[in-house]
């Protein structure tokens, strides 16, 4: 297999339309390079950096409401908080991540894409806990859904949302999640497919409505 940069398919002109286009070729870039030097991305998956990486991330805009407030937990690389931000200029997009070598890629692909509707965090969502809410949370393999939920849950407003990206094993995880998601006062937990006839497979998401965790509803009864 080769280490080069594919031409992007086809169908990215359609997922990725007006400025998206010249950015997210900008950002395909930046992934094959820097972000292989210094180890986000491994040399192996630059020939799947269209298909496995930058559309299947994309194509979780379609599950993401208009002009709300996202963070993106564990981004990495920025994936998918920052593909998002590309494709939906109408959302603020926070991308949080602990470690210093990744944050310093993000802000140097933020600057270099020239997108405004990015913000940078250094951190882990425990430490944002209580200082920051948002409409929705997003995370790919950032990890076990029962464990991620105990991150997200506490970042987003009621009635907020958590987007999962999950993959084959999705139904699996919001099945071992059950007591997590009760525990968490989720209000729904369902399996979400997204990006049919643009990726394939179709990506699957798991999407967590937040409601009141069940300690914080009963001191607010006491009150």
């Amino acid at each position: 297999m080769s280490d080069e940069l594919p031409a992007p398919p086809d169908i990215a002109r359609d997922v990725f339309a007006g400025e998206a286009w010249d950015r997210a070729n900008a950002f395909a870039e930046l992934l094959a390079g820097p972000g292989v030097v210094r180890g986000l991305l491994g040399p192996r998956e630059v020939p799947r950096i269209w298909d496995r990486h930058l559309l299947n991330c994309a194509v979780v805009a379609e599950a993401v409401p208009a002009d709300v407030e996202l963070v993106d937990i564990g981004s990495g690389a920025g994936l998918p908080g920052l593909v998002l931000a590309i494709v939906r200029p109408d959302i603020r997009v926070t991308l949080l991540e602990p470690l210093l070598r990744r944050t310093v890629f993000l802000e140097e692909s933020v600057a270099a894409l020239k997108l405004g509707n990015v913000e940078v965090l250094r951190g882990r969502a425990e430490e944002l806990a209580g200082k920051r809410v948002f409409d929705v949370a997003s995370a790919r393999a950032v990890a076990p859904l029962d464990r991620l939920l105990t991150w997200a849950m506490p970042l987003l407003r009621e009635g907020g949302e958590l987007i999962a990206m999950k993959g084959e094993r999705a139904a699996g995880e919001l099945a071992e999640a059950e007591a997590q998601l009760r525990a968490s006062g989720a209000r729904t937990a369902e399996l979400v497919t997204v990006g049919r006839g643009k990726v394939e497979p179709p990506a699957t998401l798991v999407r967590v409505v937040a409601g009141r965790a069940p300690e914080r509803a009963g001191r607010r009864r006491r009150r």
